[in-house]
């Protein structure tokens, strides 16, 4: 998430809406926020089967997580682009969403 937010000027420069979600609790969604200096919405609180269910992401059963999903959602809210993983690597990279952003934008 701190990645994201030290590229937030290009993604409003984009007209780009960034938002999270965590299966912690609101207090310490808020704590983690808080800490990375993020100041886009974090949802908190998400059940981990059920958003695995709707959103095809993969989860941890022992230890009730969701691993890294991530959406490059169209205007019309239907996705473009979706990134799943279920380690530290294969994740979507704030420069590589913000150069996609533009090269679907420079084709219209």
């Amino acid at each position: 998430m701190a990645d994201f937010q030290s590229s937030i000027k290009g993604f409003e420069s984009e007209q780009v809406k960034l938002i999270a979600g965590s299966v912690d609790p609101m207090d310490k969604a808020r704590e983690t926020a808080e800490k990375s200096g993020i100041t886009y919405p974090v949802a908190y609180g998400m059940d981990v089967e059920e958003i695995s269910e709707i959103t095809g992401a993969f989860y941890d059963n022992e230890r009730k997580y969701l691993h890294a999903t991530g959406y490059l959602i169209r205007p019309d809210n239907t996705i473009e682009v979706a990134c799943y993983s279920t380690g530290p690597i294969g994740r979507f990279v704030p420069k590589d969403i913000l150069m996609l952003v533009k090269y679907y934008k420079s084709r219209k």
